[in-house]
């Protein structure tokens, strides 16, 4: 999900606390406040401070002005075969190729499972919106290729476009059993999205201002992460005593339009439901069944169908199947 999403998810939580209401209603925003601060708040301490005290084994760094495919691949490669022996994870950070202020060379990583190698195409400039200018692919479609050392088992998608602002990172770990896990962007969802951090935020709550704000936090804290959950990559949701991110449910991307529209609607409706509940003296009354198919299932399912009429034609555009992210596709040359 989207920022927005989980900030307005978090509120909503808040919400379903008759005490949030009221203090509200007295002029004080402040479970309110707290539920979306903490709606957002894995994700902050993720991108906003953990990710830069990451630290990597190997490093990608393409030549801007002749970026070799072949090079890349050989990197990955031997990134995997040092993770095969080294008795811990490898982390290797694939960075990204800047050409001007606005403008950065894309290219496309897959691990191909079945093949066991790692296969590397050089793309055409994007802007920081990563629309393709156009004219910009290479002369030469070239793709490196190197044999990697062990299998290799996916735990996210198979293909990775690397282009705009921070590259992503591999953590490559070898399973025990002569395999090589590659895990996508190790320091995401990982200690941050447990729920025993939330807890600690929690209890922090409780001792800074009381139970209720407690409360508040961990429902805003675990409304984030089971939005999460519905996604490809999962959390590591009980941190400390797991150590490993949980495989999501695959029902939605974090980027998706229709799910994150879909997830700020509903919870703007819930949140209306709960003052309006606790409001005395209305003059207009309908039931909770009512709201959620006027305000919910039929302008949601108007979204879906406008987005699904705008964007119908958009595969057929994008030409070959490495452009594709999931397990199966084929990258061509």
């Amino acid at each position: 999900m989207k920022g927005i999403s989980h900030f307005v998810s978090g509120v909503m939580a808040a919400s379903f606390c008759p005490w949030a209401v009221r203090a509200a209603a007295e002029g004080n925003p402040l479970y309110f406040i707290l539920g979306g601060a903490f709606g957002i708040l894995p994700d902050t301490i993720d991108f906003k401070f953990y990710r830069f005290f990451y630290r990597h084994d190997f490093y990608v760094d393409p030549d801007p002005q002749n970026p070799d495919p072949q090079a890349i691949a050989d990197e990955l490669a031997r990134a995997v075969d040092k993770a095969r022996t080294a008795g811990r994870a490898v982390r290797i950070k694939l960075n990204t190729v800047r050409m001007g202020a606005d403008y950065w060379r894309q290219y496309i990583v897959r691990f191909d499972a079945e093949n066991q190698e790692v296969q590397v195409r050089i793309g055409p400039v994007v802007n920081t919106g990563q629309v393709p200018v156009p004219n910009s692919e290479p002369a030469e479609r070239k793709i490196g290729r190197a044999r990697l050392a062990a299998p290799i088992v996916q735990t996210y998608d198979a293909t990775t476009r690397v282009d705009i602002f921070d590259g992503p990172t591999f953590a490559l770990e070898a399973d025990g059993q002569g395999r090589v896990v590659l895990h996508f962007l190790p320091w995401h969802r990982n200690w941050s999205h447990s729920f025993f951090v939330g807890a600690a935020w929690a209890l922090l709550g409780w001792l800074l201002w009381s139970w209720q704000a407690a409360v508040v936090i961990m429902a805003g804290y675990a409304a984030h992460l089971l939005e999460d959950q519905l996604g490809f990559m999962g959390s590591n949701l009980f941190f400390p005593i797991t150590k490993r991110r949980f495989i999501g449910l695959h029902v939605m991307r974090s980027g998706d339009a229709v799910p994150n529209f879909s997830a700020v609607w509903l919870s703007c409706l819930l949140i209306f439901w709960n003052l309006y509940r606790m409001t005395p003296d209305l003059l207009y009354h309908f039931n909770f069944l009512q709201l959620i198919f006027f305000g919910a299932v039929l302008p949601i399912g108007l979204f879906g169908l406008v987005h699904w009429l705008l964007t119908r034609g958009d595969k057929g555009r994008e030409g070959p199947v490495e452009l594709e992210d999931e397990f199966g596709d084929t990258m061509t040359s």
